[in-house]
């Protein structure tokens, strides 16, 4: 057993309980977490914080840490002339979104690791990204840029204190100013950002971009409002171009190296417009919303591949990202080490193969029929624009390069014979890989990363018949109440060991709420509606501004908030107004309650600039202005499970993509009369003739019951838009 080796230095983040602080713990910088110790130290000895922001599974955050953080040479600067603080930004959204705002308005982007230089009133006077460690290229080294701010600081102090605090206020009134009540045309909205989608998609590779290529799972979930939009307008053409869009994105990033075709789930993103060759790291919320993205497409179209692809990302996540409690963790490292000595790490090396491994393992005549359904060449198949360093070299990493037909043909055998083939392949590969040494796994629990695998899984339920799948996102949402809120109250943002002492913030309530209100549709259980209200009612008095409407991302109530930022933009994560606005809609009917529906409306009009002017950057909020447009439909089931025709009911409306609707259950007990507090036709609604029955109503109008799935489908039917 090899020996352990004694720790050269310990600083304060070995107290934490992060991953990604605890990564640093042994760094020879003397890094403090975010909070009071650290500010009061900076203000009693007068110097610039130098923030470090970053995430466990961020490539070059590794980088930087192994030349510059590492460093005996680099420390004793930073040590000698900063307070040095290392923030989570999984952990503290709210840390990084105040930080990552003023680095992207001075210069123009941003991106992880985000390194910040502050007064010791938190103000911001300097901010970048990585740095090289030494002056490079003509790029300023890491070591000499601190020892220039070092002068700066000691020549120029009182106007870096001006300016710092200058500009911060001129940021603030810039978001103020952005953020003017406007009311946003919803037949423009939609013809705008139908144009903007399609001014964007790549029509050979799919996807709304060139390289590097994101899955924007939020576009694909606009692309299906488009279509039944446009369907009910009769305009065909554009109806059937939004499908096709959506259809031939999710048919290429399935096939794509960026899934992974041997242990399923789908990594962060692809640094080609290929699909072939992807940035390695996992994160679970890519899971939760391509989860839910693929099973739209399978309702929309019955391609029977993309129900697989989300059956194998539920697999994956159940295999390698669940608390045996039933919470998921965050995600996986893009890098690991190549051997067992675990001195080196590489970006991928996991799941890259060499074609005399497949070979070793499958036999040459096989491996040779594998290679070639996944691209898998001797000289590795990696392009020299996906790989400008050569860490690929000589490697593959697989995606579907031809069908099983193409590749039958080619080789000539039998269809049956070459899937045999390749299904013997894929259990040989994974087997193998599971040898390999790991990547790094970060195991913190995120409240709202947590909510959109939640939706994920309720949706796989009602759509592909399973009930494990409902059992897996009732114990995820189970976890949440017991590990992450005091009896559904006080909810907190992660859960590592122990809950976290930081309180949720904004993405936490309004993913979570969302998961609450689609696990309520999934499931019937009348608890999680009304933990969804009860949540809502925190997050409003928490984060809402009950004068001009929306949510700010951090709680009023949180100290040494130097901004105030109400997000928008729906990035790798959907916005919490945008999905805020959809849970009041959604709640306002459910609960037959305008008064949600009046603080949606607020927030559409405080964004209303966003919606009309660049919908295609808020994607979700305009799913939301589509549903204030559209959702007049309430389906209410009455009955019990397991009663006569109830579950086959269920099943048939659960099935359909109805976008525009919210599921009600009528079961004559506790639920019903919660619902019936503000609904009273809908306490009336009882089965008919001792069968289930289905009352679907539309604009506040309801329909005769039915109690067949003939009848229901029916009147489930779209009806053309005026």
């Amino acid at each position: 057993m090899p020996e352990v080796q004694e720790k050269k230095h310990t600083n304060a983040l070995a107290q934490e309980t992060s991953p990604y602080l605890l990564q640093h713990a042994h760094n020879p910088v003397d890094w403090l977490p975010w909070g009071e110790v650290a500010f009061e130290r900076a203000r009693k000895e007068q110097k610039p914080i130098f923030l470090s922001i970053g995430y466990s599974t961020c490539h070059w955050c590794h980088v930087m840490e192994r030349e510059s953080f590492e460093s005996e040479e680099v420390a004793a600067v930073l040590n000698e002339q900063f307070v040095c603080v290392k923030v989570d930004r999984e952990e503290r959204p709210d840390v990084d979104l105040t930080y990552m705002t003023y680095a992207q308005a001075v210069n123009g982007g941003g991106g992880w690791p985000l390194s910040v230089w502050l007064t010791p009133e938190l103000k911001p006077f300097f901010a970048g990204t990585y740095f090289p460690p030494e002056d490079r290229g003509g790029r300023m080294g890491f070591k000499s840029l601190c020892l220039k701010i070092v002068e700066v600081w000691k020549d120029e102090r009182e106007g870096v204190l001006e300016r710092s605090a200058a500009s911060m206020q001129k940021l603030q009134e810039h978001l103020d100013d952005e953020q003017r009540h406007h009311e946003a045309a919803y037949e423009e909205v939609t013809r705008k950002v139908y144009d903007d989608i399609a001014g964007s998609f790549d029509y050979h590779e799919g996807g709304f971009s060139g390289a590097p290529k994101f899955p924007r799972p939020s576009t694909l979930l606009v692309l299906w409002r488009l279509k039944a939009y446009l369907d009910s307008k009769k305009e065909e053409s554009d109806a059937s171009w939004s499908a096709a869009m959506a259809k031939t994105t999710l048919m290429h990033m399935a096939k794509g190296g960026m899934h992974d075709q041997l242990g399923g789930g789908f990594h962060r993103y692809s640094v080609d417009g290929y699909w072939h060759i992807p940035h390695y790291e996992k994160m679970l919320y890519d899971q939760g919303q391509l989860l839910t993205a693929y099973l739209e497409g399978y309702q929309h179209l019955d391609v029977g591949y993309f129900a697989e692809v989300a059956k194998d990302i539920i697999g994956y996540c159940n295999r390698d990202l669940r608390h045996p409690d039933g919470g998921y963790y965050s995600a996986e490292d893009a890098d690991s080490y190549i051997d067992d000595t675990r001195t080196e790490k590489r970006e991928g090396f996991f799941y890259v193969w060499k074609a005399a491994e497949i070979d070793d393992l499958l036999g040459k005549e096989e491996g040779s029929i594998f290679r070639y359904a996944f691209g898998a060449r001797r000289d590795g198949n990696a392009r020299p624009e996906s790989d400008p360093h050569g860490e690929l070299t000589g490697t593959n990493t697989l995606f579907r390069a031809y069908t099983v037909k193409k590749t039958a043909e080619f080789f000539k055998l039998e269809p049956e014979k070459v899937e045999d083939i390749i299904t013997r392949g894929i259990k040989v590969l994974l087997e193998a890989r599971g040898k390999r040494q790991h990547p790094h796994l970060d195991d913190k629990v995120l409240t709202a990363w947590n909510g959109l695998m939640i939706s994920g899984l309720a949706k796989a339920a009602n759509v592909l018949g399973d009930k494990a799948h409902l059992e897996s996102a009732k114990k995820c949402a189970q976890f949440i109440f017991d590990k992450l809120s005091n009896n559904g109250r006080e909810l907190r943002r992660s859960w590592r060991e122990g809950a976290s002492t930081v309180p949720a913030f904004a993405p936490d309530y309004a993913m979570l709420i969302q998961a609450l209100l689609d696990l309520y549709e999934a499931s019937f259980e009348i608890k999680w509606l009304k933990w969804a209200a009860t949540l809502q009612d925190e997050f409003d008095a928490k984060c809402g501004d009950p004068e001009k409407g929306g949510y700010f991302s951090v709680s009023k109530s949180i100290p040494n908030s130097v901004l105030q930022v109400k997000e928008d933009y729906d990035s790798a994560e959907p916005s919490p107004n945008s999905v805020a606005a959809l849970n009041l809609l959604r709640l306002g009917k459910m609960l037959a309650d305008d008064t949600y529906r009046a603080k949606a409306e607020k927030i559409l009009k405080l964004f209303g600039h966003s919606l009309s002017k660049s919908p295609f950057s808020v994607p979700v909020m305009v799913c939301a202005l589509d549903f204030m447009q559209h959702g007049e439909m309430e389906i209410v089931l009455a009955g019990s499970p397991g009663e006569a025709g109830f579950d086959s009911l269920a099943a048939e409306v659960r099935k359909r993509y109805l976008p525009h609707a919210v599921i009600l259950h009528a079961d004559g007990g506790e639920g019903q009369q919660f619902l019936s507090m503000k609904n009273e036709a809908l306490g009336a609604m009882k089965p008919v003739g001792g069968k289930a029955a289905v009352y679907v109503c539309r604009n506040r109008a309801c329909q005769a019951p039915v109690t067949t799935v003939e009848a229901l489908a029916k009147v489930l039917e779209p009806t053309p838009a005026a």
